[in-house]
């Protein structure tokens, strides 16, 4: 049987929050015999003009048309999108006769802004994680994973990671085997070797100009000191409280949890660079013994340090 695929764009979409996505799921049709016969929806249709300037045909957006799957690009547009009373109804009528409901990056804000996240689980792109938890408070945002399956609505964070939501959709409607021959065919990772997070990209926190980006660079520094609450506060000239509430409000994290992440980047790129004993990293980068760490990862990565080194090792 064809499972049916809209992906709906909108001025401002990012092109390949829409190709990628795409791509994938034509790879995986080849495989598994036709499986899949992908739309691109807009309202009106037409030619609908990306955030690059490239423009993509479309056909109009009718919410009496059933798909198997319906899947929202992300991108600038989406500021706007998620205003639009035409299109969050269509997504809302469309989502009701759809099996399975999905966003890529920030697409996550139509998704919401449609009232489907209201007490799930979701992600979207790191950088727009703070604006989406003020805008939607009712959702239970989860801001450094990949993607996140939360029922049949799936949300992934940016761009590159509607690869990994297709990828983790088609395992689910076709087998694993045929997810492994189409990520080997896209020539990407079936599973990312630094598992399902976007610890990488969250470390842009520290770029220069960010408010605690400073804080950040200085705590990178001293990871295996001990970095409390009171001392990060102490050297950001903050009281504790108000400089709890600030962080968390300027980069969706408590402290104490951005703290961890770059602790576990930190002991990541050390396993899969190099061969010291996991327990030497474990207090090189303020852990202070392998079983905090083994937890710390798998809270992150969903496998453990030796699991990360192991895969390492196989592609060398």
């Amino acid at each position: 049987m064809t499972h049916r695929l809209g992906l709906l764009v909108f001025p401002g979409f990012q092109i390949l929050d829409a190709a990628g996505p795409i791509g994938a799921f034509e790879i995986a049709g080849r495989y598994g015999g036709g499986a899949y016969a992908i739309e691109t929806l807009a309202i009106g249709g037409g030619a609908v003009r990306s955030s690059s300037g490239v423009a993509m045909a479309a056909d109009a957006a009718d919410p009496a048309q059933p798909f198997d799957t319906l899947m929202v690009a992300g991108g600038d547009g989406t500021r706007e999108a998620s205003h639009d009373p035409a299109l969050l109804e269509f997504v809302r009528a469309a989502a009701a006769n759809a099996g399975r409901v999905a966003s890529v990056c920030s697409g996550a804000f139509v998704l919401a802004a449609a009232g489907l996240l209201g007490g799930r689980a979701a992600t979207t792109h790191w950088s727009r994680t703070s604006d989406f938890a003020r805008r939607f408070p009712e959702v239970r945002l989860a801001p450094d994973r990949i993607f996140v399956r939360d029922g049949q609505v799936w949300t992934s964070a940016g761009i590159t990671a509607g690869i990994d939501l297709a990828l983790a959709m088609i395992a689910d409607d076709l087998g694993e085997d045929i997810a492994r021959q189409t990520a080997q065919q896209l020539v990407v990772y079936r599973r990312r070797p630094g598992g399902q997070s976007q610890f990488s990209a969250l470390l842009e926190l520290e770029r220069p100009g960010a408010r605690f980006g400073a804080l950040l660079g200085w705590a990178r520094e001293r990871l295996a000191e001990r970095l409390s609450v009171e001392r990060l506060a102490d050297h950001a000239a903050m009281s504790p409280r108000h400089f709890a509430r600030a962080f968390a409000a300027e980069t969706g994290v408590t402290p104490a949890k951005a703290i961890e992440r770059l602790r576990v980047e930190a002991a990541r790129e050390r396993i899969e660079s190099g061969p010291d004993p996991i327990d030497r990293i474990a207090e090189r980068t303020g852990f202070g013994d392998p079983e905090r760490m083994r937890r710390a990862f798998i809270r992150a990565f969903g496998q453990p340090p030796q699991a990360l080194r192991r895969a390492r090792q196989a592609t060398v």
